[in-house]
């Protein structure tokens, strides 16, 4: 197959001063893409800007390397800071062809001890971060050549110790990759989402809530090199996917597809009827329709 080209493509990546948004950021670089590398420098929890300038040494690093890049310290958290993302590609490169949402915080608890404001910095970050960078990208998006988003959700969303808020907030960000594939489908703006698993200081700041072996099996073996190739192929414009879900860790690709059962029909339901039947409800048989973002797709109301 011949190599994939990203010439004249220009990304923005969040959360690329390091680990798999730093990864991302120079595999795109390497191939030809004008990358804005947006980072903030905040700790792993969202508490405060550590003091160094990672985006800033990772574009030292494409930059050195022949590649074209350019920082912005832009917090996702804020309307201001999505514009500021926009701008600098707009300003330095001419345009915008792509967007990685991967800037992300973690911090675990148990429920019961988490309070409404650890769930808004979570949502701030995963769900209105991508929110807001992907509504200031969309005017420019909308006359792009193979306009393209990808989110970053997680694992999380589906249950994971201590990770109420995080989680929740990443199945937050499902439904919105969701809903914006639907809206971007006249526009041919393609929007999926990876849910990663690598060895990084957000992994390191969940290690209470995984076993020894997994998180040695995480730094050995997960790396953000692994991840990086998936959020690569999403941007390019040979791939015309949209609305999907891909898992990716340590060179493991697969899809997470939703589906609906066959289950029954019956107008006479009762209690007692759905406790007989709710075996077959549950079952997932090769007849069970994967739900897929398309024209034909009508929209869902409950």
């Amino acid at each position: 197959m011949a190599t994939l080209d990203f010439t004249d493509r220009v990304v923005i990546v969040t959360g690329a001063g390091r680990g798999i948004g730093r990864a991302h950021a120079r595999l795109l670089a390497s191939r030809g893409a004008s990358v804005v590398v947006g980072d903030l420098g905040s700790s792993i929890d969202g508490a405060g800007v550590v003091g160094d300038d990672p985006a800033g040494a990772v574009v030292a690093e494409i930059t050195a390397a022949g590649g074209k890049a350019v920082a912005c310290n832009a917090n996702v958290a804020t309307e201001e800071g999505a514009h500021a993302l926009v701008d600098a590609a707009l300003s330095a490169f001419g345009g915008l062809s792509a967007v990685i949402n991967n800037a992300g915080i973690v911090r675990t608890a148990p429920f019961a001890e988490v309070p409404d404001e650890e769930y808004q910095r979570h949502l701030d970050v995963h769900y209105f971060g991508a929110l807001r960078v992907c509504r200031a990208a969309w005017p420019h998006l909308l006359n792009a050549d193979a306009p393209r988003i990808v989110n970053t959700i997680s694992a999380a969303m589906l249950g994971n110790p201590g990770m109420a808020h995080y989680g929740g907030s990443k199945g937050a960000l499902f439904g919105l990759t969701r809903n914006l594939a639907l809206e971007g489908l006249e526009a041919g703006i393609k929007v999926n989402a990876i849910a990663p698993g690598a060895g990084t200081r957000m992994a390191e700041a969940a290690a209470e809530t995984l076993s020894p072996e997994i998180m040695e099996y995480m730094r050995t073996s997960l790396l953000p090199e692994h991840v990086a190739p998936v959020a690569a192929y999403l941007v390019h414009p040979e791939c015309t996917v949209t609305g999907e879900v891909f898992n990716v860790a340590g060179g493991i690709v697969n899809r997470l597809a939703l589906v609906n059962t066959v289950g029954i029909h019956d107008p006479g339901l009762t209690i007692e009827s759905i406790a007989e039947s709710f075996d077959q409800i549950m079952a997932i048989t090769p007849e069970a329709i994967p739900q897929v973002v398309a024209p034909a797709q009508m929209p869902v109301s409950s």
